[in-house]
């Protein structure tokens, strides 16, 4: 589950400015970046300010982030988007998780779902009733009260109508990057957002505060604004080429630095789940469409030459291959300062996170939001600037720290890989996360986290960690009543199952709205 209380917004006065009144923004960089930040945007303040947006059709984009988690409906419903025809015009299934296989041991899988398993008492989460039950002789897994698993495991879906909220199935969805990005720039240029073809030839800097004046296009065009969104993926234009930022490099965490991606033919039955697939140097993205697969392998050009992990990706699809793999090089890590002067960097210019748990287009999503709150009307203030970079780094600190959970908590002997990233330092803040949970069973999520307690949770019990105690509140029921209670639980949590459509059903029932 996650954090959602980004997409309340307010809007932060500050003083100390720095510039001119701010009328026109630039968005420089189309794809998701670009139309997600534009759009959203123009929603929330177009009758304040002008948005524009620069991008050209020669650049591709990496295209890749086709996962999300469920704050992206909370984006969509924003924008006033129907559900059914967003799912239509963006070949897109439902997400109820994410499938990791081999990440504990070869042969070994486990499920990090959006839902809670269980239903939780004050003070005291459900997993240690289920951990007391444990050791009273119950056999079942904590994923058999978890709903969202249920239903992955057997393929359905569908919005269950209930006020119960035990009964909650929180989803997210899979769908293609490029028709979505396509799908909001209709949306977008029907509110008013202007778009420009063209190529950046140079870039106009006040002598005096730095700030970016204007874009230069090849076409002999000037474009002029007062704020900037830098959403050139990692080219970087404006925050990097041009301001000179600085980035600061995760590498020695989080090990991979490249990555291939290829598309291929859907599976019969869809899926409604990632799939993160662990190899000896890397991992192998799976994710259905309604029209193709999306794929890809993440990997260390340290243990595999690129010519080995084009392998190893196209010799494990499953269905096949309808292009031909695209490499990307990346350097894990943050942007020292994701707002510097005039420029706000959204998407891959702002830093780079592996998918390994569907954040890229999560912390789009976030960054605009950010900006958002502390967006500037009659100046840009130096204190709203720190505060947005506060809040950015922090966010990229504890997403990294839940994806290094991912890695070091491996059990597996079959590379130097594994067995490196097994026994390395680990951030501070991660490792108390991880002792406490040991010890005690206890799960504390730090302010603003994105990943709630429970995401917490079902990685580290997936990935083999067993807390040596629980919480004296699961003492307080006798042997039976705690046995009949979870019992009873459990068939609640199986009930739905009975009456839901499979995935595909669903899907075709939507597509016909």
């Amino acid at each position: 589950m996650y954090h959602e209380s980004i997409l309340y917004l307010r809007i932060v006065m500050v003083g100390n400015k720095l510039n001119k009144l701010i009328k026109k923004v630039i968005v420089l960089g189309g794809g998701t970046a670009g139309w997600m930040s534009a759009t959203l945007i123009k929603k929330v303040i177009g009758s304040a300010v002008d948005v524009e947006l620069v991008e050209s059709d020669t650049i591709g984009t990496i295209g890749v982030g086709e996962a999300t988690i469920p704050p992206i409906k909370l984006f969509n419903s924003v924008l006033g988007i129907d559900e059914a025809e967003f799912i239509r015009e963006t070949k897109a299934t439902i997400k109820l998780g994410i499938k990791f296989d081999h990440w504990k041991q070869q042969g070994q899988s486990y499920i990090h779902t959006f839902g809670a398993a269980g239903k939780s008492l004050p003070f005291c989460h459900f997993h240690h009733l289920w951990l007391r039950s444990r050791q009273l002789g119950n056999t079942s897994t904590l994923w058999d009260y978890d709903l969202n698993y249920l239903c992955a495991e057997a393929g359905k879906f569908a919005q269950i109508k209930s006020k119960d909220p035990i009964l909650e199935l929180p989803n997210a969805y899979h769908f293609d990057a490029t028709l979505y990005a396509a799908y909001l720039r209709k949306i977008a240029e029907k509110m008013g957002v202007k778009r420009t073809e063209g190529l950046v030839e140079d870039v106009s800097q006040d002598k005096e505060s730095g700030f970016i004046q204007s874009l230069h296009l090849k076409s002999g065009k000037k474009i002029t604004g007062d704020l900037f969104l830098d959403c050139t993926g990692l080219a970087a234009v404006l925050i990097q080429r041009k301001l000179g930022t600085g980035y600061e490099d995760w590498n020695h965490w989080l090990r991979c630095d490249r990555a291939y991606a290829v598309a291929s033919e859907r599976f019969e039955k869809t899926l409604p789940y990632t799939r993160s697939i662990a190899h000896s140097a890397g991992w192998q993205w799976r994710i259905p469409l309604q029209h193709r697969n999306g794929n890809g392998l993440v990997y260390s050009s340290t243990h595999y030459s690129d010519d080995e992990a084009a392998g190893i990706l196209l010799n494990n699809l499953e269905s096949e291959a309808i292009a031909e793999p695209r490499l990307f090089k990346y350097r894990t890590g943050r942007r020292i300062k994701q707002w510097n002067k005039n420029v706000i960097a959204v998407g891959l210019s702002s830093g780079f996170l592996e998918p390994l748990e569907s954040t890229s287009i999560h912390l789009i999503q976030s960054a605009i939001v950010r900006l958002l709150h502390l967006f500037p009307h009659d100046g840009i203030a130096e204190s709203a600037i720190k505060e947005y970079n506060r809040q950015s780094k922090i966010e990229f600190e504890q997403i990294r720290d839940f994806i290094i959970l991912h890695y070091h908590l491996n059990e597996r002997s079959d590379s130097q890989f594994w067995s490196d990233l097994r026994n390395m330092e680990i951030p501070a803040s991660l490792k108390l996360k991880l002792d406490i949970f040991a010890d005690k069973g206890l799960l504390f999520r730090d302010q603003e986290d994105l990943f709630l307690e429970s995401s917490w949770l079902q990685v580290m019990l997936g990935q083999g960690v067993t807390p040596k105690d629980y919480h004296p509140i699961a003492d307080s029921f006798s042997k039976d009543n705690l046995l009949h209670m979870l019992q009873q639980i459990k068939e609640i949590k199986h009930e739905p199952l009975a009456h839901l459509p499979s995935h595909d059903e669903y899907l075709k029932n939507i597509s016909k709205l």
